[in-house]
C-alpha cells in the first residue's frame, strides 16, 4: 500500500461550506481527504483517457424510439462492425414506444468515443451519454 502524504488546501469560506455540503450528501463514509482524492482521481483519469491509445472502459446509454425508421438495423450494424470492442449489451422496453440500451465497450480510448458518437448520433436516438473511463493499473 502506497504511504499517505499529507498538505494543505486554502479555499474560500463559501467555497468550504459548499464542499462540506457537497461531502455530506455523499454518506457517513466520505470525509474531506476522500472527497478530495476522489475528485483528483476523476480529473487524472479523465487526462489520460485524452490519449487515444490508452485502453480505456466505457458506457453508452440512449434513450430511443423503437418505430425510429431503421434505427435498430443502424445501430445493430455499428455494434456488429465493433463487435470485438463491445463487451455486453442491455436492451430494456421502457413503454410501448421507447427503449433504453445500454452498450459496454473496451478499448484504445480513440476508437471507443467513436463508435460511441456513431451510436449516439444515430438519426432517432433521442439522448444518450458516453461515460469514459481508464482502467486503474
Amino acid at each position: 500500500m502506497t504511504e499517505l502524504a499529507r498538505f494543505g488546501v486554502s479555499m474560500d469560506e463559501d467555497m468550504l461550506q459548499r464542499f462540506d455540503e457537497y461531502v455530506a450528501r455523499r454518506g457517513l463514509s466520505t470525509n474531506r481527504s476522500e472527497a478530495i482524492r476522489d475528485l483528483v482521481r476523476e480529473v487524472l483519469a479523465q487526462e489520460e483517457i485524452g490519449n487515444p491509445d490508452k485502453e480505456a472502459v466505457a458506457s453508452v446509454t440512449m434513450v430511443f424510439s423503437h418505430h425510429a425508421g431503421d434505427l435498430i438495423e443502424k445501430l445493430d450494424s455499428i455494434e456488429h462492425d465493433f463487435f470485438k470492442l463491445i463487451i455486453s449489451k442491455v436492451h430494456i422496453h421502457l413503454d410501448a414506444h421507447n427503449c433504453l440500451e445500454v452498450i459496454l465497450m473496451r478499448g484504445p480510448a480513440a476508437q471507443v468515443r467513436s463508435i460511441a458518437e456513431n451510436l449516439l448520433g444515430a438519426k432517432g436516438v433521442r439522448n444518450g451519454k458516453l461515460v469514459l473511463t481508464t482502467i486503474d493499473e
